[in-house]
């Protein structure tokens, strides 16, 4: 029966995987003077806690300096956010707010430590009984530890859960845990999601009925 969802936020609530890729490029190209494209962002970076994408990607830093860049990184992205709007998928605010209504709890779970800032900001903080952000567990993904402390914050087991991801490294989370996880491939990437239960282009393809029936067949 289902009782919870999980949403990752970066890319399946919100679309800032553009101002994500502008402050690490700053960090990457501009202060470090290694080239940085979209796919190094894809394969090296989405979905992993900051200071591990600066370990794989400056491997030569010692970590007082991993620290300082991953300052330098969340400066950036920090003035970003005050200079932009936050862009929201339309679908996904609707399905959280469908599921809000009909009792299901919710839990959003972001490598990201701004998760709570960028929930405030686009006020959906009443929504979520559990936010889980970079500071609540030590595993990054694909490590399962930031959905099962979702799952635990709700107290929900979880096979009562689906998980909602757009990245690789979270698809393999959520099934490492054993979550029933559809992958939301907005980019044409379906070699991303061979793990994923489900997989979707936008959250306007499911609603609570579906979804119900999704973990009910599981």
């Amino acid at each position: 029966m289902l009782k919870g969802v999980i949403f990752d936020l970066d890319g399946v609530i919100v679309n800032t995987v553009h101002l994500h890729f502008d402050s690490w490029k700053y960090l990457f190209a501009t202060v470090h003077g290694l080239p940085f494209t979209m796919k190094d962002y894809d394969e090296k970076v989405d979905g992993r806690p900051r200071l591990d994408s600066i370990r794989l990607l400056l491997p030569h830093l010692s970590e007082k300096e991993v620290i300082a860049a991953g300052e330098v990184k969340q400066k950036r992205y920090i003035e970003l956010l005050n200079e932009k709007e936050i862009e929201q998928f339309p679908a996904s605010i609707k399905l959280v707010k469908e599921l809000h209504n009909k009792g299901i709890l919710l839990a959003a779970a972001s490598s990201s430590k701004n998760a709570k800032y960028i929930i405030e900001k686009i006020n959906l903080t009443s929504y979520f009984t559990a936010i889980i952000s970079g500071y609540d567990f030590t595993n990054g993904k694909p490590h399962p530890e930031i959905f099962l402390n979702a799952a635990n914050a709700l107290k929900l087991d979880v096979k009562e859960c689906i998980v909602f991801e757009d990245a690789m490294l979270g698809v393999q989370a959520a099934k490492a845990g054993n979550f029933y996880c559809i992958g939301i491939d907005r980019n044409n990437h379906p070699s991303h999601y061979t793990q994923a239960n489900l997989v979707v282009k936008d959250l306007a393809e499911v609603d609570y009925d579906r979804l119900s029936q999704l973990i009910a067949n599981k």
